[in-house]
């Protein structure tokens, strides 16, 4: 007789290793392919991750504090712990996208970023995140750039997000999974053979009216409608780059509107740190964008503490990349982060179980953060130092200081 198991449906997970294994499996293929997958042979992705392993602790035995917190306040908001949700684009591994992201991210005291090339609109994830973050890329006319400025910041949005780390060195040596430009009949009849692989997930879109129409509505023009992904990757293609004059541009359009905080994400420098201090933002951000910018970039985790000495405390420095689990976290905060963004970590969460899941993803964080709190016998976030950690001799990449 064969016993069940009675864990095996349970929805809740023990760490963001187990979220991505429930997401492989409950994904179609090409969908999971494009989560995880970097630029070229993916060695700036895999280098994110496993820079953390170098960074060691010296935990105490006893004297530990009793109580501990993971409070902080970052870009002038309290949160209940250092993780931000960071923007990414369309995220068709749940029916409900970004808005359950949102949920989220509310329901357990953080901050939500939300794409420019999102499924949801910023009027929708405001609405149930007013805690929430617009990013823009520079894409389009500079009017077209303050109209989506001015909608952002009527929609309700607490700062903005300018993602500058992307130079469409996006060739992976694996194969790019195929993203079409609109779900119709005869996508639905390619994709078939993956889709009908992964039951669970085809019926969840389809109680919820279907599959998402892979337009980006918040680059839709007053009045228009929404372009499709495509056409939106296009307008981004062939707008000519910024200066550090276009950045400062953004800045003053952003403060013009009472729009507060300004985060520019990106940074892997010290020059451009200084630059982007010059530039009068609020914030910035170290990141090569998760491994899907130009391979080769140094881990971001590495790049941390020469920008933040740099910058001292004229702006908040926060991190993204490679961020699973909170003692992560722990290592990022101890050299020189405010908090970190995570992408990855919380779409695996989302694709594994919803809201609930992205609640989950942010729960085992928190949880890692106070165990290493209790280790290291401190009790709370705000006094993690460098000297906490044992950091190996070249462990840290100083870019562009001479």
């Amino acid at each position: 007789m064969r016993i069940k198991n009675p864990w095996a449906q349970n929805p809740w997970f023990e760490s963001v290793a187990v979220a991505q294994e429930r997401a492989r499996k409950r994904l179609p293929q090409p969908v999971y392919g494009a989560l995880v997958g970097g630029s070229e042979r993916g060695q700036t992705l895999s280098e994110n991750e496993t820079a953390f392993r170098e960074l060691g602790f010296a935990p105490h035995v006893a004297g530990q504090q009793a109580e501990r917190s993971t409070q902080t306040r970052v870009l002038g908001e309290d949160v209940s712990l250092p993780v931000l949700i960071s923007p990414t684009g369309v995220q068709a591994v749940h029916p409900d996208g970004e808005v359950a992201v949102a949920r989220a991210a509310a329901a357990r005291g953080t901050l939500m970023g939300l794409s420019n090339f999102a499924s949801r609109s910023v009027e929708e994830v405001a609405a149930a995140a007013p805690r929430t973050l617009f990013q823009m890329y520079w894409t389009g006319e500079r009017d077209v750039m303050v109209q989506r400025m001015e909608r952002a910041r009527q929609a309700g949005v607490s700062g903005l997000i300018a993602t500058l780390d992307w130079s469409f060195s996006i060739g992976r040596d694996w194969g790019s999974p195929e993203i079409p430009e609109r779900v119709d009949l005869r996508t639905m009849l390619r994709q078939a053979p993956h889709v009908l692989r992964r039951p669970r997930w085809l019926a969840a879109f389809a109680r919820n009216g279907g599959f998402p129409d892979l337009t980006a509505p918040n680059l839709a023009p007053p009045g228009g409608p929404s372009p499709t992904f495509f056409g939106a990757y296009y307008e981004w293609m062939t707008t000519p780059p910024p200066s550090w004059d276009d950045v400062a541009w953004m800045v003053e359009q952003w403060a013009q509107l009472g729009g507060g905080t300004f985060v520019l994400k990106g940074v892997c420098r010290v020059d451009d740190a200084r630059r982007a201090v010059d530039a009068g933002v609020s914030a910035l951000s170290v990141s090569n964008h998760g491994g899907n910018n130009l391979d080769g970039t140094p881990a971001a985790i590495r790049m941390v503490k020469p920008v933040a000495d740099s910058v001292g405390d004229q702006v908040e420095v926060l991190m993204d990349g490679g961020i699973r689990r909170g003692s992560d976290v722990v290592k990022a905060v101890a050299l020189g982060a405010r908090a970190v963004l995570i992408g990855r970590a919380y779409l695996w969460g989302l694709a594994a179980n919803g809201q609930a899941g992205v609640e989950n993803v942010l729960d085992i964080l928190r949880g890692g953060i106070d165990s290493a709190l209790m280790a290291l016998g401190l009790s709370s976030v705000e006094e993690l130092r460098s000297e906490h950690l044992l950091v190996p001799d070249g462990f840290h990449r100083v870019l562009g200081d001479r």
